[in-house]
């Protein structure tokens, strides 16, 4: 898994490759809610390079998302694989998170 940031003005984007999966989502926990603070309360978390989630992964999105909201803040995951796409839909992820197809489109709406 590798990490890589960027700013977009007032936005965070944080792009995301590999594996998010019990071995990697401490280290993604730790490396994610560092990154949440009143100065960055706009997040955009892109999947592009995302080859597999596992539910470690999915407690750390939710983790972020509550951190985000506390700091009244808004996080937009963008550029999901259809794979991870259907693991979202099942977990009711979808209902909980903005998802759009690309970081244009999650720019656009943050």
């Amino acid at each position: 898994m590798e990490i890589v940031t960027k700013k977009s003005n007032d936005v965070l984007v944080v792009a995301i490759s590999g594996r998010l999966d019990t071995i990697t989502a401490p280290e993604f926990e730790k490396n994610i809610l560092a990154l949440v603070t009143p100065e960055n309360k706009k997040i955009v978390l892109d999947c592009a390079d995302l080859s597999y989630i596992s539910s470690s992964g999915l407690r750390v999105i939710l983790m972020t998302l509550k951190k985000v909201k506390a700091n009244n803040g808004n996080l937009i995951i963008c550029s999901l694989q259809e794979s991870i796409k259907e693991v979202f839909n099942i977990c009711g992820f979808s209902s909980l998170l903005t998802i759009t197809t690309d970081c244009t489109s999650a720019l656009g709406k943050i």
